[in-house]
């Protein structure tokens, strides 16, 4: 195809899935289509009437093929169903292992947080083979993370966290898009991912000068805003320890249990009333509007650097 391809670079190991079950569905289509078009073509040729005082011979019954018209649609369709749902469920189970990083969508750039303290917009550096997990999160309206060459898409959604992942399997310069319309400047929202060695992306983390990490930038904010005074270490505070808080199932006051897990932190930092913890009051303040998305997330990977340590009772959740 020279400069076009009909089909993105392969560059990551869902790639192939993807394609494959693409070319089927495609294949499917196009027969039937040739097989539809060319039947009605000869039906109406064979059957055309003739004379007008001719009577068509109507048929009576037809068990057999009204059962083989039935039968080969429905086969095809299950054989579409489970390979798209094997397809589906792969790309939804990151692996233990994958290198967590956190997105940040807001009109109209992409704002990337590594681990190490590292920040970016619009670019996302990723090492060679090493599975990639994103968590996302959007300040304004609805995105969608899109890369073309991994075969991976997903929306974006304010006020609840999207999860992606991929494992990229060339060295390269990849364009990232928003997929879904997301106001005026919406075609301007686009990025590039770039897929180093393993070397050269750890020539890179260490080549910048980041703040501190992630887990410490949290600390700091978590200082700031005074949450130590009533979360304390002890326990002896009015809100709970935090201490090896996540992972960990809450006890609420409505006799439900949840685990604490991101969504439910950050549902705790921004709206804590929704979930009170059994034994404590409602005396958290809301953060809604005093923490941005980047402050909740570094607040979320502080916490999870304080455990786990095990939780005796029906205490271990965010202050309420």
């Amino acid at each position: 195809m020279g400069k076009f391809p009909l089909f993105p670079e392969q560059a990551s190991t869902f790639a192939p899935d993807v394609d494959h079950l693409t070319y089927f569905l495609l294949a499917v289509a196009v027969f039937f289509t040739v097989l539809i078009f060319c039947s009605i073509f000869y039906l109406a040729i064979r059957y055309r009437r003739r004379s007008d005082r001719e009577l068509p011979d109507v048929p009576h019954g037809g068990l057999a093929l009204e059962i083989v018209w039935s039968v080969i649609p429905f086969g095809i369709t299950m054989v579409m169903f489970t390979w798209g749902a094997s397809v589906f469920f792969k790309e939804s189970r990151p692996p233990d292992n994958a290198m967590p990083l956190y997105v940040v969508a807001k009109q109209w750039m992409w704002k990337i947080e590594h681990m190490e303290g590292q920040r970016e917009i619009n670019e996302l550096h990723i090492p060679l083979g090493r599975a990639v997990r994103l968590t996302m999160a959007s300040e304004d309206v609805i995105h969608s993370f899109y890369v073309p060459a991994f075969r991976v898409k997903q929306d974006v959604v304010p006020g609840k966290y999207s999860t992606i992942w991929f494992q990229p399997t060339k060295p390269g310069k990849y364009h990232l898009f928003c997929a879904e319309f997301c106001g005026t400047r919406h075609s301007g929202m686009i990025g590039w991912v770039y897929v180093m060695e393993p070397r050269d992306y750890q020539n890179w983390v260490s080549g910048g000068t980041p703040a501190g990490t992630l887990a410490e930038s949290g600390e700091k904010l978590f200082t700031d805003l005074a949450c130590s005074n009533c979360h304390k270490a002890d326990g002896t505070g009015r809100c709970p320890s935090l201490e090896g808080l996540f992972g960990k199932t809450v006890q609420l006051a409505n006799g439900a249990k949840i685990v604490a897990d991101e969504p439910y932190i950050r549902e705790s930092i921004l709206h804590p009333a929704a979930k009170i913890v059994a034994g404590y009051l409602p005396v958290m303040p809301t953060f809604q509007g005093l923490v941005t998305e980047d402050g909740v997330l570094q607040l979320i990977e502080y916490i999870k650097s304080l455990g786990p340590k095990p939780v005796v009772g029906g205490g271990g959740a965010l202050g309420k």
